[in-house]
């Protein structure tokens, strides 16, 4: 076996508040990804309370009775696991939908740990092995990040990163297309800083592509710090300069800018994105990497439709590409 896993990420069924909340949809969502070919799939974590029933530990038991039971929930319908949760520090779970702390502060270190901890023992416990991360927040909010705030982000993320490892769990970084971290080479510096036995990347395809990153080529450099890979395709780029447009999260990436762009994130069968997938997958061929790809599509108006077609791409196309590397060890 190549080490390579797929997964999907729930989160283009889970696209409104109370939308996303009956264990039956759950059941008809993990068994269309399962149909599709995937086995496992990615969460999110957030504070909705009861109204995201996959937002945390707590309100999965709340639904489930307990982590166990929805992992066996999810045996049920022929997956795995779940393969990892996307954790955004600046989620708070101290209260519900609450603001969590900053991680620039360097006295918000002990929190962002502990939740962290608090992912990585539900993802372990569910059979996955990557707690993903948002490392730093919105370029908009701080600028090009100074060597000082790399070395706070550093100290924290290698702290993470050496605690979740007792829970048998790699931290990675993933950076999304509004990141503090796209400017100035802030993503190069932050990896440099940090323990590459401890701190990985998650690689997102879309999010680089959308902030001018190539990915084909961002892999190739680093694939010895590669843990974990997301799949999605895109068709807009966004450069610094609307990177750094006020309230960036809300006036860019959910109305879509000045420009109204509708949708951010396709699948990777999209015609015209602009992510060459097959050369993405010789690239994962001639890596060592192992673990999990998780293919999205964020707020697909037609999910089912999306993991199917998503699945069919990845057994027909793009699964073969890196299994060639196995005949060749």
């Amino acid at each position: 076996m190549s080490g390579i896993r797929w997964g999907y990420a729930l989160n283009q069924w889970d696209t409104n508040i109370d939308a996303f909340v009956r264990r039956r949809d759950h059941e008809r969502a993990f068994k269309t990804i399962s149909i599709s070919g995937f086995s496992g799939v990615e969460l999110t974590a957030v504070s909705f309370g009861p109204w995201e029933p996959f937002g945390s530990p707590d309100e999965i038991a709340h639904l489930y009775g307990s982590l166990e039971d929805l992992r066996s929930f999810l045996a049920e319908c022929a997956l795995d696991a779940v393969s990892s949760y996307v954790y955004d520090p600046s989620v708070g779970f101290d209260v519900e939908m609450g603001r969590g702390p900053d991680p620039l502060d360097p006295d918000a270190r002990e929190q962002i740990a502990a939740t962290a901890v608090w992912f990585a023992d539900a993802v372990h416990r569910l059979g996955g092995d990557v707690l993903v991360v948002r490392p730093a927040g919105s370029a908009w909010q701080t600028g090009a990040l100074s060597d000082e705030q790399i070395g706070t982000l550093a100290v924290l993320w290698d702290e993470v990163g050496r605690r979740i490892a007792e829970h048998d769990v790699r931290l990675a970084l993933h950076v999304d297309f509004l990141s503090a971290l796209r400017l100035e080479d802030g993503l190069d510096r932050l990896l440099a800083a940090t323990d590459p036995d401890h701190v990985g990347l998650a690689l997102d395809t879309a999010e680089l592509a959308v902030a001018g990153i190539e990915p084909v080529e961002f892999f190739r450099r680093h694939a010895d710090r590669v843990w974990h890979i997301q799949l999605k395709n895109a068709h807009d780029v966004v450069d610094d300069a609307e990177a750094l447009t006020p309230h960036a999260e809300q006036f860019v990436r959910t109305e879509g800018g000045s420009r109204r762009i509708e949708r951010w994130f396709f699948e990777p069968t999209d015609e015209g994105g602009l992510i060459d997938f097959e050369a993405f997958a010789q690239a994962v061929a001639d890596s060592s990497y192992s673990g999990w790809i998780v293919v999205e599509s964020d707020q697909s108006p037609r999910p089912a439709e999306s993991a199917m077609v998503s699945g069919w791409y990845v057994q027909k196309v793009l699964e073969p590409i890196v299994e060639r590397r196995v005949a060749r060890v």
